[in-house]
């Protein structure tokens, strides 16, 4: 296992804020890290130190000799006119038979490689540049918000291209989602600290619960001990008779100590104001086509919207999301048909791009006044702009000098304190963390109203929508099955994509393991088909084997009261885990 990057006691600060304090941490040459952290955190910072374009206010950063870092960018690198061959050639310096088979694992059909980039959208532009990555033989990729505005497809392909990547990633996202599909470990950044955890998100953040529940008990149990000592202390001592024992008593009084709790950083809270409850269609589209003069999207659209559902649109990106949505709120009039919105819905809009023409002299918290409903507390306003992270003196900034990212969360921040009985959202959880998105997610569910929104957050879009409505090929319609389907529907055409066109697997049976050809490794393929069966079975029986070891110590951890122990239980916990995870990945490979 080789050290590729490290860092090592690192201060970093901006004004008064500690970004980094006194933090580490090590990636090996095939870890798969997923870094998270609230907002300000200093997450970006953190990337640019590692690039290079920053530099530490202390500590020591360490790059192997041998590091080959590739960054996905955020900026287009594209020359004007540049077709997608011509880009990869060029940035990579590869012949084109090579650009063009790492081209095919990200679907670039053969006649589209001669296409000018420009013609493409953002999500396929992004697999130019993943593309153009891979060409480049990295050893550590470095990815800042990768599904940002990438649709399904691209977003699967790039977890299917990540998992078979076999070298290191640092991936910051704040997709749950993706970060579990594609991070065995995670990184959090919190109080200028930086944690490493043996596990994905999910499996992190239910931890750090649990370790905060635990803690919490023991202290409440060695409290307990330290009231019943001090009693008997304060009611023997002056007896020479029990002096004695009230000093050993004293001496066990001074060696129970409390076990630090790990303080949750604030809680995100996010509640909407109430909306009557109505009932039937909150808006039916009737022989609809939308677009642009000259130019049809869709068309024959017949929707049928229910007061209080939570329909989320989906699609690949260009097929006309974005177009729907606007049609549906009468910012784009429809081609042909008509648009009917219920009786008394009142309509509020968040649009990717709406933010840019916000007024620059006001505050936040003039602007957040404005929007929301007469006469709402200033705490409650207060406390939505908390919410979006505006705290303190920030809700006093001018909206001026606020950045994108500030501006999107304050016109949604806005968009809820008002009183609207269908919302209309565009990508909602851009721009927000982890736990903002979650709040924002249950504030949804439990809104009464109706609510058409887009996200290309799996996990946002799994906790809140209630009906599906797909944009495919020039049609919308009702999808007949719930977003989980939808999404195995999207990865089983890839999957069923990648077989047809690799010639590896062609007449291979389904569920058949394909081994390695048998004049690789000078065996027999009735050899290499017993040697991988075995190793199967002895990695189901190792999983079952280590799967009941972490039953056991979670339970004893559950019930531990002394500090130490505890402590013990919890790293053998870790240690657990981790043996489980390899070992789990380990049998999937195997049956890949």
């Amino acid at each position: 296992m080789t050290v590729l990057l490290q860092l090592r006691d690192a201060y970093k600060r901006y004004g008064l804020q500690h970004l980094l304090d006194g933090a580490g941490f090590t990636i090996n040459d095939t870890d798969k890290v997923g870094l998270i952290g609230r907002n300000g955190a200093g997450k970006s910072t953190l990337c640019r130190i590692l690039l290079g374009e920053e530099e530490l206010d202390a500590g020591e950063l360490f790059r192997h000799n041998q590091l080959r870092l590739g960054y996905l960018r955020q900026h287009d690198p594209f020359l004007p006119g540049e077709s997608v061959m011509q880009f990869l050639m060029r940035d990579s310096g590869q012949p084109d038979w090579r650009c063009g088979e790492v081209a095919w694992r990200f679907e670039f059909p053969d006649a589209s490689l001669a296409r000018p980039v420009s013609e493409f959208s953002g999500g396929w532009q992004t697999r130019v540049k993943l593309a153009a990555l891979l060409l480049h033989d990295p050893n550590l990729l470095l990815l800042d918000e990768p599904t940002n505005f990438l649709d399904l497809r691209t977003q699967l392909l790039l977890e299917r291209f990540l998992n078979e990547f076999r070298r290191a990633v640092l991936v910051v996202s704040h997709d749950r989602a993706f970060l579990k599909a594609t991070c065995t470990q995670t990184l959090e950044l919190a109080r200028g600290q930086l944690t490493m955890y043996p596990g994905n998100v999910d499996a992190y953040l239910a931890n750090q619960a649990e370790r905060r529940e635990h803690a919490l008990r023991v202290n409440a149990t060695i409290a307990a001990k330290r009231k019943h000592l001090e009693t008997f202390i304060d009611k023997n001592r002056a007896r020479a008779s029990t002096a004695s024992q009230a000093r050993n008593k004293a001496k066990q009084l001074e060696r129970l100590e409390f076990l630090d709790v790990e303080e949750s950083e604030s809680t995100v809270r996010i509640r909407l104001p109430a909306v009557e409850v109505r009932k039937g269609s909150a808006v039916r589209c009737v022989d609809v086509a939308i677009g642009y003069p000259g130019h049809v999207v869709a068309k024959d659209v017949n929707l049928d919207l229910p007061h209080g559902s939570r329909t989320a649109i989906v699609g690949d990106n260009g097929q006309g999301k974005t177009t729907l949505l606007r049609t549906l709120t009468d910012s784009l009039p429809p081609l042909a048909g008509e648009v009917r919105w219920g009786f008394g819905c009142d309509i509020g809009i968040y649009a990717q791009h709406v933010y840019t023409t916000l007024p620059e002299h006001w505050t936040a918290y003039e602007y957040l006044q404005h929007k929301a409903v007469a006469d709402t507390r200033p705490q409650t306003i207060l406390d939505v702009a908390g919410s979006f992270l505006f705290r303190g003196e920030h809700v006093e900034k001018k909206i001026s000098v606020l950045s994108g990212g500030e501006r999107a969360r304050l016109v949604l921040a806005g968009l809820l304190l008002a009183h609207h009985n269908v919302l209309v959202l565009d990508e909602p959880g851009n721009h927000l963390d982890v736990e903002t998105v979650e709040a924002l997610a249950e504030a949804l569910i439990e809104y009464e109203g109706t609510i058409v929104f887009t996200s290309h957050d799996r996990h946002f879009m799994h906790r809140v929508a209630t009906g599906v409505v797909e944009v495919r090929d020039g049609r919308v319609a009702n999808y007949p099955g719930d977003y989980d389907n939808y999404v195995y529907r999207v990865g089983k055409e890839i999957a069923d994509a990648a077989r047809e066109h690799t010639p590896q697997t062609r007449g291979t049976p389904k569920g058949h393991h394909t081994v390695a050809s048998p004049a690789d490794t000078g065996k027999s393929e009735a050899q290499l088909q017993r040697e991988w069966k075995k190793e199967v079975s002895a990695l189901e029986k190792k999983i079952a084997r280590l799967d009941e070891q972490k039953k056991s110590v979670q339970a004893q951890l559950m019930e531990a009261t002394d500090a130490a122990a505890a402590q013990r239980l919890h790293d053998e916990l870790l240690a657990l885990t981790s043996e489980l995870d390899a070992a789990e990945c380990r049998w999937l490979d195997l049956q890949g």
